[in-house]
């Protein structure tokens, strides 16, 4: 029997456990890929085979305090392409860019591209979607996004900000509540070859998108376009630089409108310049002027070194270590009290409270006022906080400057939540839009919760500064923003700009705010104009358009003339009546309580009230004749009735046709006409 040598068995040996070591290397390898990294390779296996089509989710609805639809979305047909399943690329590129209006080498260029899919052309007309589906390309598709629309075009747009592209949040509301709003991405995912060609009968799986909650606001949609009506009529009235018009309920802090001019449209952004987007009432700081002196007689009686009983004496100057400053009134104001300073806006009367006070107090207040750190409002991104020298750097001089509301600035929300303060009984809230978001399907989410609540000032304070803003209306510099018929408080304001430092010459922002009816006010409204023509203090410019706007307002909330309004809950909505249809050219409102909204939303400007006609025959004595309304706008048959000495309860929208009693009854002073009211039928749809 054959025997091998040594050194071959010790090569067989060898090779044998090089063999065993090889296989149990292959075998742990084989192992650790199967069993450790198996999951991971088979997940990274299909992700490679397979690719994804987007399908973007409906952002939410953004609606006003009563439903109505600020901001929806809809559905439109995306072209994209699929590069690699494209076999004649010129042709492709020369009918896609003939049926969709773009230059075929653009087409060209994206199909060269080395991805599975690109877009061609996003967000087409129902038109072109068709001249692409009849061209049946290979490789070419159709898929739906979602497109934000506006319906009202430009109401409200500063706040409600805009949307790009891809559906994406990039200023305003749209910005700030874009987690809630933006809902989920869906997706169409297709199973491809090394090449990315679709796998015919491969696996083709589609996950649908989840649309984003609908965030419900604290903007009356009617009140916003009464409040942009009024301000554009204004600017074109004294030719202003700009305007801003806020309305807010005092007792919470809601915002019920924000208009600003110039303005621009949401749904098409690109056709307006980009400083038309900016939202001064958040964004910008003023000199208040004389809006600013209600905080400082706050000062003034919160640290007891005035009382209402305080008496002053304007020469028509003061002088102070540095500077001579003078009053508006040629000649001042002789010896006045605390209200009647007030009421007149005496400067004098408030340099010589400003410097009672002193630095540290006064400084102590504009921090309690919330005038020295932003309000952390939700209406709009990159919130200023004013501008004041710092405390340590305070002279006599400067003090006495900003006891009257000059040589400091604030933005406009920080002068409405500091005014709110005094007519909400002494305190502070947080202004804000968001009221609450919901379900697509209805189910509450979360409300808005205000952290910031709490007091600044004590409620016989606030009661003494509401009872002397309220003579500003009855007595003193106000007196044009008083509307027939109400108890209304209130603060005009004219300052002169500064630019690089130094005063501009023939410059002013005249302003005005105030709140009511009084005693229990529902609504604050501020308005600035920036450089108007021609006149220029507040007094002539900006309270009557605090008038119109109220005078709407108060009606539109039917709270009658002469009659104190009921307790509204302290966190609720305030009670408005319901709205009708809207449109692209403003809200239309539904039936309403004394006067009452045109077609529009809101009373037509400019509409005068015909006189009482003649009532046909004799009354009684002691009796008013009811005059002839039929024809008349609900706006014209209110004044026309309120100039008798009666009442109207109102019934449908558009012209009168019918009135109970009729032309010529007698009525007791204060009787109520019931006025029945329907469209023309001429009217559009």
């Amino acid at each position: 029997m054959f025997t091998p040598p040594l050194s071959l068995r010790r090569r067989v040996v060898f090779l044998f456990f090089a063999f065993l070591v090889s296989f149990a290397v292959l075998a742990g390898r084989l192992g650790w890929l199967q069993v450790v990294k198996g999951e991971e390779l088979r997940s990274r296996a299909l992700q490679v085979r397979m690719n994804d089509i987007p399908v973007q989710a409906r952002r939410g609805l953004i609606l006003d305090r009563r439903g109505r639809e600020l901001a929806i979305s809809v559905d439109v047909n995306s072209v994209y392409a699929i590069p690699p399943e494209i076999r004649d690329v010129e042709k492709t590129a020369r009918e896609l860019g003939r049926v969709l209006g773009i230059p075929p080498q653009d087409v060209l260029d994206r199909l060269r591209q080395r991805s599975f899919y690109v877009w061609i052309r996003r967000r087409i007309s129902e038109e072109e979607a068709a001249a692409v589906k009849a061209l049946k390309l290979r490789g070419v598709g159709l898929t739906r996004e979602a497109q934000r629309f506006y319906p009202q075009g430009q109401l409200a747009a500063h706040l409600l900000g805009i949307v790009g592209i891809d559906n994406v949040g990039l200023e305003g509301l749209e910005l700030i509540y874009e987690k809630d709003l933006r809902g989920q991405q869906g997706r169409v995912v297709v199973e491809v070859d090394a090449l990315g060609r679709e796998i015919p009968q491969s696996m083709r799986q589609f996950e649908p998108p989840v649309p984003g909650n609908n965030l419900v606001l604290t903007i009356d949609q009617v009140l916003q376009y009464v409040c942009e009506r009024e301000l554009e009529a204004a600017m074109a009235r004294t030719e202003a630089r700009s305007g801003m018009v806020v309305m807010m309920d005092p007792t919470n802090g809601e915002i019920l409108a924000l208009a600003v001019r110039p303005t621009f449209d949401p749904g098409r952004y690109q056709e307006f310049p980009d400083s038309h987007r900016r939202n001064p009432v958040v964004s910008d700081t003023i000199p208040p002027g004389s809006t600013f002196k209600p905080i400082t007689a706050a000062a003034a009686l919160e640290t007891g070194v005035v009382t209402p009983a305080s008496g002053f004496f304007c020469g028509g100057s003061y002088t102070v270590p540095g500077h001579t400053f003078s009053c508006w009134a040629a000649g001042g104001h002789g010896a006045i009290n605390f209200e009647q300073a007030v009421a007149e806006s005496c400067n004098v009367a408030f340099i010589q409270m400003g410097l009672r006070v002193g630095v540290d107090a006064f400084y102590r207040y504009l921090d309690e006022f919330g005038l020295t750190q932003p309000t952390g409002t939700d209406a709009g991104t990159g919130e200023a906080q004013g501008l004041l020298l710092p405390k340590q750097e305070c002279k006599p001089v400067d003090l006495a400057a900003m006891a009257f509301g000059q040589t400091l600035t604030v933005t406009p929300l920080q002068l409405c939540r500091a005014i709110a303060a005094i007519a909400n009984g002494g305190v502070m809230t947080t202004p804000h839009v968001m009221k609450e978001i919901r379900t697509p399907s209805g189910e509450l989410v979360r409300t808005y919760e205000d952290k910031g609540v709490r007091r600044v000032i004590s409620e016989e304070t606030a009661r003494e500064l509401v009872r002397a803003m309220g003579l500003v209306m009855e007595e003193g510099t106000g007196k044009s923003a008083q509307v027939p018929g109400y108890r209304l408080a209130g603060k005009t304001g004219t300052a002169q700009k500064v630019e690089e430092g130094r005063i501009a010459a023939g410059k002013y922002i005249s302003s005005f705010v105030g709140f009511g009816p009084l005693p229990r006010p529902r609504l604050l409204t501020l308005v600035v104009l920036d450089e108007p023509k021609g006149e220029y203090y507040g007094s002539q410019v900006a309270a009557p358009v605090f008038r119109a706007i109220m005078a709407d307002a108060l009606r539109y909330l039917e709270i009658p003339p002469g009659e104190q309004p009921p307790a509204a809950p302290a966190a609720g909505p305030v009670s408005v009546a319901a709205a009708g249809a809207h449109g692209r050219g403003g809200p239309e409102a539904g039936t309403v309580g004394g006067a009452g909204a045109t077609r529009g939303g809101a009373p037509a400007r400019g509409e005068a009230g015909a006189a009482p006609a003649a009532a046909s025959g004799t009354v009684e004595p002691g009796t008013v004749p009811v005059p002839d309304v039929r024809g008349m706008s609900m706006r014209a048959a209110a004044r026309c009735l309120e100039q008798a000495g009666l009442r109207m309860v109102a019934r449908g929208t558009g012209r009168a046709v019918r009135q109970d009693p009729g032309p010529g009854a007698g009525l007791p002073p204060g009787g109520t006409v019931q006025v029945d009211f329907a469209p023309p039928l001429s009217a559009p749809p």
